[in-house]
């Protein structure tokens, strides 16, 4: 899996989750805010390098050694909206999101998702 490859599934997760009404923003994992605070190397890096963008960095992704697919996305919900029926719908746009672009690209997998809700607003 190309480095390239891997940014483009974590863009379209992205893209996927930010689409859905109710999410607000997608929330770095204490890793990122870490490394984003720890080095002005990280700031470089996320203004377009490689690596994860400001965009991407709610979710996380793993390719497993059977060539599956788990993602975690991590959200910030409209407390207006129901959490349960968005993360749903989340979870729904994502693996689907992902599932066609990996089809599109010869490189079908399964795909998990998990949704985690780490705030509402």
């Amino acid at each position: 899996m190309t480095a390239s490859k891997r940014e483009n599934v974590h863009r379209a997760a992205a893209r996927a989750a930010l689409d859905i009404p109710g999410v607000v923003a997608l929330q770095p994992a204490l890793a990122d805010r870490l490394a984003r605070a720890a080095s002005r190397v990280y700031e470089v890096v996320a203004a377009g390098a490689t690596g994860h963008r400001d965009e991407v960095s709610g979710v996380r992704c793993e390719l497993t050694p059977d060539g599956d697919w788990h993602l975690e996305v991590r959200c910030v919900l409209d407390g207006q909206h129901r959490v349960v029926d968005v993360a749903r719908r989340v979870r729904e746009a994502v693996r689907t999101t992902v599932a066609t672009y990996l089809d599109q690209h010869g490189t079908a997998a399964d795909v998990t998702v998990m949704v985690t809700v780490t705030r509402t607003v």
